[in-house]
């Protein structure tokens, strides 16, 4: 088992209102994700693993520029995924790398990332394993900015719905999995 605090502390200052951000919003998807495993003992999930990378998923928000979550880096919101996985993999944590990167929205497909010009690396970014799956679709239910609010079913469909429907497909294909 890894130690997920100290790889955030690394990179956090503890007690500080985006450590405290960052770690209540992991902690509900930890909680969320654990649950569904729970739920689901027939699923060919890695419990642990789901952990440990529910817990590191968003380390990269700090070097974002999010002041409403105290997060004052200079790379855009949409950036945080591939830039936790470069620091996932520069600790040895290649397999945590990918949650981080595949883990905003529904995923990021290739070619959407050179259709809307995203300032991201031309891959694709969709999570694939079914670990990467379940923190993805647990995610969806937390905010940063309204920790203490799990968000309905609809109300994620809705905020998807913005990105196309395949994004809607896709979480309601995990909610009939997951849910």
């Amino acid at each position: 088992m890894i130690d997920f605090s100290s790889i955030i502390e690394k990179y956090y200052v503890k007690g500080s209102p985006l450590y405290d951000t960052l770690m209540i919003h992991s902690r509900q998807v930890c909680e969320k994700a654990l649950a569904v495993i729970d739920r689901h003992s027939g699923l060919p999930i890695d419990r642990q693993f789901v952990a440990e990378a529910a817990m590191l998923h968003d380390i990269g928000i700090f070097r974002c520029h999010a002041p409403e979550i105290y997060c004052f880096g200079k790379a855009q919101y949409i950036e945080h995924g591939y830039l936790g996985a470069d620091l996932l993999r520069a600790e040895g944590l290649p397999r945590h790398a990918l949650v981080a990167e595949r883990h905003t929205g529904t995923g990021i497909a290739l070619e959407d990332i050179i259709r809307n010009g995203l300032p991201l690396p031309h891959r694709p970014m969709e999570p694939l394993s079914m670990e990467e799956q379940l923190i993805c679709y647990a995610d969806k239910f937390y905010s940063k900015s309204k920790p203490e609010k799990e968000h309905s079913v609809e109300k994620i469909r809705q905020a998807l719905s913005k990105y196309g429907e395949k994004h809607v497909m896709k979480f309601d294909n995990w909610h009939a999995l997951f849910g």
